[in-house]
């Protein structure tokens, strides 16, 4: 049997925007990855909950942006696992679920700088690759890094889904930039992120 390398993009994605999605076409694009699965976290601990679009909606978001494109996908796996999401618990529990997979971890160089204070982190070194996407402000010293740990030439792409989001709430000229044009529809008629609701 043949192992499907997979790359496991975890985040609140709250909203997802075009430099998540781009992200995953360069992964695949680039045979880094057979496969890259977006997954969709109920809630991550070190994150707070306070403006955290309800779960269902943030994952058909993320449904809306990836489209048909192939070898991505949006995984609600973590919403099954019980609560808070530590990635070290998910990793795990998809290592039994897909035996057949090589479960590598795909995360931003701001989350390397935190990597130390994720819930078992040695752990996840023990089991899994990780590749290191650039972030502006996050140096990384390749030199320094595991061996199993891969520092990854991305396009850097300066989006913030915090920003959308203040945008969305504070910025009348605000167009949708950053994000996917049918994700823009669908958070304008449901009044996502707005202080004011759907109209």
């Amino acid at each position: 049997m043949s192992i499907i390398t997979t790359g496991i993009y975890g985040g609140s994605f709250n909203p997802i925007h075009e430099g998540h999605v781009a992200l995953g076409k360069w992964l695949v694009s680039h045979r880094l990855v057979d496969e890259l699965w977006f997954l969709v976290s109920p809630q991550n601990p070190l994150k707070p909950a306070a403006g955290l679009l309800e779960d269902e909606s943030r994952l058909q978001l993320a449904k809306i942006a990836i489209g048909q494109e192939p070898h991505l996908c949006v995984s609600d796996f973590e919403f099954q696992l019980p609560r808070p999401s530590y990635m070290v618990h998910t990793l795990e529990a998809l290592r039994q679920a897909y035996p057949e997979r090589e479960f590598i971890l795909v995360i931003g160089a701001d989350n390397w700088h935190r990597f130390p204070r994720w819930y078992h982190s040695g752990e996840i070194l023990r089991h899994h690759r990780l590749m290191i996407y650039p972030r502006p402000g996050f140096p990384i010293e390749e030199s320094s890094l595991p061996s199993n740990v891969q520092m990854i030439s991305t396009p850097l792409l300066d989006l913030s889904s915090t920003q959308i989001r203040d945008a969305i709430a504070n910025d009348p000229s605000y167009d949708g930039f950053g994000l996917d044009p049918q994700v823009w529809k669908e958070i304008k008629a449901k009044g996502y992120y707005s202080s004011v609701g759907p109209n």
